[in-house]
This record gives structure tokens, C-alpha cells and sequence, in this order.
């Protein structure tokens, strides 16, 4: 039986749901995705040669996964502009698609369109306030502190605070 069937829906919405969580954090959540995403692809010249490594592949469309289920909810609660709904619609594309996943186009988003979203969400993460950045910074550094690539990144934007 999976957890959740032991809970009643009321209790797993707000046990597991994202109903309660700040639009800040989603933002953090975006930019870890998008750092993973540059990590593991780094590794690979091409894109059959990510899209035949199965680990590797899986993990940058479950990172895409978050990037666009994120962005929706920012989109919803107006943090981020209704022209980044391309991102949530390349997400329900990798997810109501995922047999005939165009492994040139994933690459083509990561290398042409990713950096340039990268720069929207850190340009959103400035935006909040010093306090409360600070305070996510740490705890998310915190969370990630087995990843040595993504708390680097952490730390640098900590430093520009």
C-alpha cells in the first residue's frame, strides 16, 4: 500500500500538497532544476548520447517535470508573465508525451532557451526581499548540501544578498 493510501485526501493534500507552500520557494525550486539540468547535460555532447544514458535522461525530463509544474503556479499567482507558459507547455509535452520525447528538442531547449529563463527566475529571486532570501538560501543550501554543484551556486547568489 503507498502512503498516501493510508491517508485520508484531506490529510495528504495537506500533508504532501504545495497548496501551503510560499511562491518564493518555487522559485528556488525552478533555479535548483535548472542547475541540475546544466549538470547532468554537461556530461553529454549530443543529444541521443543523453537521451541513451536512461539515469541521466530520466532526471533532466523529471527536472523539466518541475521547472513547468513551478512556473504554472507562478504564472497562476502572478509572479512570473503569461509568455513563460511555453515553459508549463514544453512540461505537459515531456509528461502527456513522454513515448515520443524529441530528444533534439530537449537538447535544443536546454542549450538555447534554458539560460535565458535562468535569468528570469534569478532576476524574480532578487526581487524578494533580503530577510526572507536570506533565511531560504540557508535552509535550501541546507536541503542540498549533498550536491556540491548546486550549493555552489546557492552560496554565490547568497553572496550578491
Amino acid at each position: 500500500m503507498m502512503p498516501l493510501d493510508l491517508l485520508s485526501k484531506k490529510e495528504s493534500k495537506k500533508s504532501y500538497g504545495m497548496s501551503n507552500r510560499i511562491n518564493e520557494l518555487f522559485l528556488f525550486d525552478i533555479l535548483v532544476a535548472i542547475v541540475k539540468i546544466e549538470q547532468v547535460s554537461s556530461d553529454f555532447e549530443y543529444a541521443e548520447q543523453l537521451k541513451h544514458h536512461f539515469m541521466a535522461w530520466d532526471s533532466v525530463i523529471r527536472e523539466f517535470e518541475i521547472i513547468g509544474e513551478a512556473a504554472n503556479i507562478l504564472i497562476k499567482n502572478k509572479v512570473l508573465t503569461q509568455e513563460n507558459q511555453i515553459v508549463v507547455d514544453f512540461r505537459n509535452i515531456l509528461i502527456h508525451h513522454y513515448f515520443g520525447i524529441d530528444a533534439e528538442e530537449v537538447w535544443d531547449v536546454i542549450h538555447n532557451d534554458l539560460k535565458s529563463f535562468k535569468f528570469v527566475i534569478l532576476d524574480a529571486i532578487k526581487k524578494i526581499e533580503a530577510t526572507l532570501k536570506e533565511e531560504l538560501l540557508g535552509d535550501i543550501i541546507d536541503e542540498n548540501n549533498h550536491l556540491n554543484f548546486i550549493v555552489q551556486v546557492l552560496n554565490q547568489l547568497k553572496e550578491e544578498c
